[in-house]
Formats: C-alpha cells, structure tokens, sequence
C-alpha cells in the first residue's frame, strides 16, 4: 500500500469524526467524533513515520504512547459524563453549558 491511501484513510476519519463532533449534541457522540479525529491523526502520523524511516522503532513507540494517552483521556472523559449524568441528568451539551452558571 502506498502512502497516499494510509493519508486518504486518515483524512477520511478525520473528517468523519469532525462532521460527528460538530453536528452532534450528545456528550457520548461527541466525544466520538474526537475520537475519531485523534485516530486519524494517529493513523496518518503512524503513516508518515513508517515510510521515512521504517527501520526505525521510536515512531512505533511514540504511536503506542498516543493511543495510550488517548484511551486514558476518553476513559476521564466518560467518568465525568457519567458522574455528570448521575448528579443532574445531564446528557446534552446544552444543559452541560448551563452548569457554570
């Protein structure tokens, strides 16, 4: 496969997650739509790095750190969702913004 199909790839999923994260009001789709972008951009670098330098090992390394950085960062963000939801009923962008007043 060729660099532009992985490139393709990852700009598909970026656009699909930013099409989800700006049309969608639930906090879980949003947050899916995120995800979605993080893992385009990760598929894209990942990418790029295996066709500079595909000796290499410190572009896997820096991949497998993302991913982990992001399952730890939709993994908070789903506790506060639901810690949110518990105490309020809150499940809708709209009625999170009203919270800070």
């Amino acid at each position: 496969m060729s660099l532009e199909l992985f490139l393709l790839l990852a700009a598909a999923l970026f656009c699909i997650g930013l099409f989800g994260a700006l049309t969608q009001q639930s906090i879980v789709m949003l947050m899916m739509g995120l995800e979605l972008m993080l893992g385009g951009l990760i598929v894209g670098a990942a990418a790029v790095w295996h066709f500079i330098a595909p000796a290499s090992a410190d572009g896997q390394v820096l991949i497998v750190i993302a991913v982990t950085v992001m399952a730890v960062e939709m993994a908070v963000g789903f506790a506060v969702v639901t810690a949110l939801f518990r105490a309020r009923e809150v499940d809708v962008t709209d009625m999170a913004a009203e919270l800070k007043e």
